[in-house]
């Protein structure tokens, strides 16, 4: 696909990955609807760029009635990237209240739900068209601690792959995003508490303006997988020969997050 010219939004767009995308796909010649819950974030995005280039909304990806009247406001969008999500509070499913499940399930999965759904009759009209959805290494791999997380990824990534085989013969690509571990705020933006004991996450940081240019070549070349760190190209390859082997690794790496206990 090409970008110059072409209008994409993006979901989750005032930080990390989302800002890094709006940055680079701007570069690249696109313009941007960027979207997000953070209006003072996206004030600050405003002065980093083009605003010829960029218009700013706030908006609730959760609330399905706003989400149905953006893409009426917004009709002539080539491409939609939703990359916004949160993370859950690092608990095991059995600690975990229900409404923190509700919250993660509603922004993750329904979220992209809600703005796919909306956004693909216009999309479809136009002349190339582009759906870009963000899972996660979680989505393919589970994690003690995040498996209501991994669990809406995991939901993002078939759903994902259900459209890209519903429109393979139409004019609209599609590619899922697995993000490696990458250097963002998610934790805080998900207003979740850091644990304490760090050595599990102890490893590189793909930046999130690496992450932006590999899901900038993949959205290029028309890929329907993009990954964007070592560790998840590695990991979904390991879970595919080995699944249990690699569940039992990731548990061992997450057992001082969550009290000792695999």
């Amino acid at each position: 696909m090409v970008l110059k010219d072409n209008k994409f939004l993006v979901t989750g767009a005032a930080s990390g990955i989302g800002k890094a995308l709006v940055l680079a796909l701007i570069e690249q010649g696109a313009s941007v609807v960027a979207l997000d819950l953070n209006q003072e974030a996206l004030l600050a995005l405003e002065k980093e760029t083009d605003k010829k280039k960029l218009k700013t909304k706030v908006l609730d990806i959760t609330d399905k009635k706003a989400t149905t009247e953006i893409a009426t406001e917004y009709m002539d969008i080539d491409g939609i990237i939703n990359n916004a999500g949160i993370i859950q509070p690092f608990l095991r499913v059995g600690e975990l209240d229900y409404k923190a499940i509700e919250r993660v399930m509603q922004v993750n999965f329904y979220g992209t739900l809600y703005l796919t759904k909306a956004f693909l009759p216009h999309l479809l009209k136009r002349p190339e068209g582009y759906i870009i959805n963000v899972s996660s290494m979680g989505g393919f791999l589970p994690v003690p601690g995040q498996g209501i997380y991994g669990a809406s990824k995991a939901a993002v990534k078939l759903f994902t792959e259900a459209l890209y085989a519903e429109l393979r013969d139409t004019n609209v690509h599609v590619s899922i995003v697995f993000p490696g571990a990458t250097n963002t705020n998610i934790t805080k933006n998900s207003n979740v508490t850091a644990p304490k004991d760090t050595t599990a996450t102890n490893y590189s940081l793909t930046s999130p303006e690496e992450a932006a240019r590999k899901i900038i070549r993949g959205i290029l070349k028309n890929k329907s997988r993009i990954f964007t760190g070592k560790d998840s190209r590695s990991m979904d390859f390991l879970y595919r020969i080995s699944p249990t082997f690699a569940t039992n690794l990731i548990a061992r790496k997450m057992k001082s997050l969550l009290g000792g206990i695999e």
